[in-house]
């Protein structure tokens, strides 16, 4: 089991910072989501050679390692050109992770075409439809999974409210077509009242191909007859999720820690809180104090 940070409340601090930060608050690894000076937003990696070094003499002096690094990039775009970019950038993280003896690179099923392309009748950032999308990501997937399996690093993809692949399934038969040991499902606990009701049983459902888990508390947006969230206009198109502290929200965590013990998961999981910048050491070290807590009580 790696319990890892998501340091993004932490990314006003210089990356070789991280390290020393993470290691203070009690975690052995860190998962690098998109920050501007490493691998960021949707575009050309900003690490280079001097950098990466002494990011990684940052990881080695504090004794922490990388779980994970978390490229965003558009590699579901209907758009040929943006798509092909994509597969580009995603290239060139693969060659940082390599570099970096970080083991895997996680991400998203995607978000299709950015905003500079967008039409009014979309809301996610563009005139497109779910199955352009797919194909398009299977396109890259074509080309990227030999890459992935050449170089021994696995792929972790989760699926994300928004995107246009935003629920358990059709995510985990995606990856289960695919078959390689190398590409792996990614559990994330604040989207599960997008996934469906039955916690215990979705994870077991994705058991087979789970390697990954985001731990975070959300509230049931479905409740209350649909209004835990009230937005004006009233029916006003918005997707809204949380990512809190471990009791803030309403996730089950006996059910969820608990039916991770009994399908005998063993991969990384990441503390990934954003809601509280204004107390991120303090929710930080609470979410490896808490996540601690259930590992020992589930996995003796």
């Amino acid at each position: 089991m790696k319990i890892a940070l998501d340091p993004h409340m932490h990314r006003h601090l210089p990356l070789t910072e991280i390290p020393r930060l993470a290691a203070e608050m009690g975690y052995e690894y860190i998962e690098l989501s998109p920050r501007p000076d490493f691998l960021a937003w949707w575009v050309q990696p900003r690490a280079y050679p001097e950098r990466m070094a002494e990011f990684k003499k940052s990881l080695k002096d504090h004794g922490v390692k990388l779980a994970s690094l978390l490229p965003m990039y558009r590699w579901a775009s209907p758009h040929e050109d943006e798509r092909k970019t994509a597969v580009s950038y995603w290239k060139r993280a693969i060659e940082i992770a390599v570099e970096m003896d970080c083991p895997v690179l996680n991400s998203e099923f995607g978000r299709g075409p950015s905003p500079d392309r967008a039409s009014h009748s979309n809301c996610c950032g563009g005139h497109y439809s779910v199955e352009a999308s797919e194909a398009a990501w299977w396109r890259s997937m074509e080309e990227l999974v030999p890459v992935f399996e050449k170089e021994g690093i696995a792929l972790h993809v989760e699926p994300h409210p928004e995107d246009w692949c935003e629920t358990l399934h059709p995510a985990v038969d995606m990856i289960r077509v695919i078959n390689s040991k190398y590409v792996k499902f990614l559990y994330c606990a604040p989207h599960t009242f997008y996934f469906g009701d039955d916690m215990a049983q979705m994870i077991r459902d994705c058991a087979p191909v789970l390697a990954h888990v985001h731990v975070a508390d959300t509230l049931n947006h479905k409740a209350s007859s649909g209004l835990r969230y009230i937005v004006n206009p009233p029916g006003a198109k918005v997707t809204v999720h949380q990512h809190l502290d471990i009791g803030q929200g309403e996730v089950d965590w006996d059910v969820f820690f608990g039916t991770l013990a009994e399908v005998k998961f063993d991969g990384i999981m990441t503390a990934c809180v954003f809601a509280w910048e204004d107390r991120a050491e303090q929710s930080s070290r609470f979410m490896r104090s808490e996540i601690q807590k259930y590992v020992d009580k589930y996995w003796p």
